[in-house]
């Protein structure tokens, strides 16, 4: 009888469950991973409630710890073991296009969700699941931290990559918009790079958590002016770059008015309006050339990010235990996701032991 595991799959809106599948083995230049934990990504919970449309059955899972139990045959055990505790990268990249080969890797042509990775019984990125066959590009070793902080470096490596997109300077005044857990990792890696880090965030926990880990100055735009306050912390100059980590054109249009010159706003979220809310931001085109605004988009993450992001959690440069809201058993997954989608927490985590 072969050996079997268990994977959690989508079947529709609000429907997932615990199956059971049979266990890839190790071969060529594949190693098998036993997966510790998956965090549950705003991706996979916009799969779970239908906002984000994939063709079911679907495996989701890609903020992904675990455990090397298999090398194949092909594999270069100078640099890789059984025992080796790991984080999985991103599995999607195709590795032959333009991007890929000039290593943007992020912005693959030929990225998709829907793919289908060796030795899983339905397509999707695979990491709620108890393992995964992938190869050793896509693993990235790490220490010190426990698996369930582990599983949110990958959140981390976006952020590594937004920051450096931004290519924040010592000193620029930051304003980061929205205290998720993605606004609170851009805290923490923009005052690793010497800025000013002022927040935005009507949910005052989440605000008090972004000052003890960085942030200089906190805004409730509720209860004052954004850009007003702005004005006044910044001495009048604005922000030299603004991220928006929210999913609200409308948010996204008071970012515009928080800039300095020659400044940047990064579009870190995807763009969800509210019900009858435009998904359109009406920008003044000539402001944005007479005082060289620049827009940029960024979105997922590429094997340098991943290497500076673990470097920085395993040595504690970055804190992720703050981050880690609540950890399910594989048996609990509908559970775990009906948490998440409550919008309260920063990561809900699956642990996959296998009992």
């Amino acid at each position: 009888m072969p050996e079997t595991m268990k994977t959690a799959v989508f079947h529709g809106r609000m429907d997932i469950s615990l199956e059971e599948c049979e266990r890839p083995h190790a071969k060529g230049n594949k190693v098998l991973v036993k997966v510790d934990c998956c965090a549950l990504c705003t991706w996979e919970q916009r799969v779970y409630t239908g906002v984000n449309k994939v063709e079911h059955p679907f495996i989701g899972g890609h903020e992904i710890s675990g455990e090397i139990v298999g090398l194949g045959d092909d594999v270069n055990p100078d640099e890789w073991a059984v025992g080796d505790k790991v984080v999985v990268g991103n599995t999607l990249p195709c590795g032959d296009c333009y991007y890929c080969k000039t290593f943007e890797e992020q912005s693959c042509a030929h990225f998709d969700h829907g793919a289908q990775l060796e030795g899983l019984p339905y397509h999707g990125m695979g990491g709620l699941s108890e393992y995964m066959l992938v190869t050793t590009h896509c693993l990235f070793k790490y220490r010190n931290v426990t698996p369930q902080e582990a599983s949110i470096v990958e959140p981390l490596s976006c952020v590594v990559h937004s920051v450096e997109t931004a290519d924040i300077q010592l000193g620029d005044y930051v304003l980061v918009i929205g205290c998720g857990i993605m606004g609170q990792l851009h805290v923490q890696v923009a005052k690793k790079r010497g800025a000013v880090v002022i927040v935005s965030d009507i949910n005052r926990e989440r605000t008090v958590l972004a000052r003890r880990y960085g942030a200089d100055y906190a805004i409730d735009p509720s209860k004052e002016s954004l850009t007003e306050r702005v004005l006044e912390l910044t001495h009048g100059l604005k922000c030299q770059a603004v991220f928006d980590t929210t999913p609200f054109p409308s948010v996204l249009k008071d970012a515009y008015t928080c800039v300095a010159n020659v400044g940047k706003v990064i579009l870190y979220s995807s763009i969800h309006p509210k019900p009858g809310e435009e998904k359109l931001v009406p920008v003044d085109a000539g402001w944005m050339h007479s005082w060289s605004i620049k827009t940029l988009g960024t979105a997922n993450s590429n094997s340098r990010d991943f290497v500076r992001a673990v470097a920085m959690v395993s040595e504690g440069v970055i804190d992720l235990k703050p981050y880690v809201s609540g950890t399910y058993h594989e048996s609990q997954v509908k559970e775990a996701f009906d948490k998440a989608i409550e919008g309260a927490s920063y990561r809900v985590v699956v642990n996959f032991d296998g009992k």
